[in-house]
């Protein structure tokens, strides 16, 4: 992947902080340039139609599905990871109470799990929905998830890494779990799409949401996505029936009548540019196979603790990030005393990571433009950094 580092607009600093904001890829700012000047200045309204505006939200949808494990037609883009996070979750409980997947219809699934060390949104935007549908909530972690599901559970929110400590979540024995309880899944993939394989399909996940700035590269507040199953499409029930998720949009029809497939997900009009952005920034994944990043990042993740453990003095940083591959993300954490003057004095010395309140050093790794050489020059700086403090 060493050819890929050229399509990133990069400098002398080491980037560690692709797990909150991707690099900039190098043909986005041409392509945005084009977007405002000749299809938003010269063609106007026609480029809803020419320039193939309208259909964005599915177009790109397609792009990101091998990334996650999808087939085509399942995934549309728009809104922000918050709004697909309350569609998929008021939808998931909605399913539940449909008679779907053997359960009688109108069965009393009144109660919501969802991850107890979730990113804080996540919880906010649960708590919502379960107010809004008349649902007890219920916080636990993803382990003893399966211990928790009973009679009354209509749909688990889980996230597929711990955005503070990296921890990798077991997507598949969870959604057999949840599935054999009657319940439905919503996966937050914030911290995993792009970085390792997810399986959607392959696994049988019902519904799903992510970001696209963080291992995608899409740009600041580039719009998120949502996935929901084929076989489950003709049953959501989105809780924000927008126009361009009608089957006529512009039938201007009093009533709602969802569109078929994925589109039902869309709701407003679609953030065009940041949109295109993101379908650009999309291109650096071009001929990538997923299966060769998670290779890639373990092998980096791995190097760094090397480094780590031969440059920090000993007992000054806690290893939060699991050892073990198959519990670990694109990410390592390490817990510090000192955190935040850690972290500062790391970005004035060109190693930019980040700091999460009250003790903790987040490091991404970003395999397509990430080096080894950048790994180590990393642990290095911040065996320095540490040693240097009282």
């Amino acid at each position: 992947m060493a050819d890929r580092r050229a399509l990133f607009a990069l400098d002398g600093t080491v980037y560690l902080d692709g797990n909150s904001l991707g690099a900039l890829p190098e043909a986005v700012p041409g392509r945005i340039a084009d977007v405002i000047r000749r299809e938003w200045g010269e063609l106007r309204i026609r480029s809803w139609d020419e320039s193939g505006w309208w259909t964005a939200p599915e177009r790109i949808g397609d792009l990101i599905a091998p990334l996650v494990g999808a087939a085509p037609g399942q995934i549309v883009v728009g809104d922000s990871t918050s709004v697909n996070v309350f569609k998929a979750v008021v939808g998931a409980i909605r399913l539940a109470r449909a008679g779907t997947d053997g359960n009688p219809a109108g069965t009393a699934r009144d109660e919501l799990l969802v991850d107890a060390s979730t990113f804080p949104t996540d919880g906010y935007i649960a708590a919502s929905a379960a107010r809004m549908t008349g649902c007890e909530i219920r916080a636990v972690l993803p382990r003893d998830v399966p211990q928790a599901l009973g009679p009354r559970t209509a749909a688990v929110l889980l996230n597929h890494v711990d955005y503070r400590g990296g921890r990798l979540h077991d997507l598949p024995s969870l959604t057999r779990a949840v599935r054999a309880a009657g319940a439905y899944t919503v996966w937050d993939l914030c911290h995993s799409a792009g970085a390792l394989p997810v399986g959607l399909d392959a696994h049988g996940v019902d519904l799903a949401v992510g970001c696209t700035y963080k291992y995608l590269n899409g740009g600041p507040g580039s719009p998120a996505y949502l996935y929901v199953r084929r076989d489950l499409q003709p049953l959501f029930d989105s809780p924000l029936p927008g126009w361009t998720g009608h089957a006529e949009p512009f039938g201007m029809h009093r009533g709602y009548t969802p569109g078929e497939g994925a589109l039902r997900g869309r709701v407003g009009t679609p953030e065009i540019l940041s949109a295109l952005a993101l379908e650009e920034a999309l291109t650096v994944w071009d001929g990538v196979a997923i299966e060769e990043v998670r290779a890639k990042s373990l092998a980096l993740t791995d190097f760094f603790l090397e480094c780590v453990a031969r440059y920090v003095p000993e007992g000054r940083v806690e290893v939060m990030t699991p050892a073990a591959h198959h519990e670990r993300g694109s990410q390592i954490a390490l817990r510090c005393a000192d955190a935040e003057p850690v972290m500062a004095g790391l970005i004035a010395r060109g190693v930019v990571g980040d700091f999460r309140a009250p003790d903790t050093l987040r490091f991404g790794f970003t395999p397509l433009y990430l080096s080894f050489a950048e790994t180590e020059r990393a642990a290095r700086v911040l065996g320095e950094v540490l040693a240097a403090r009282p």
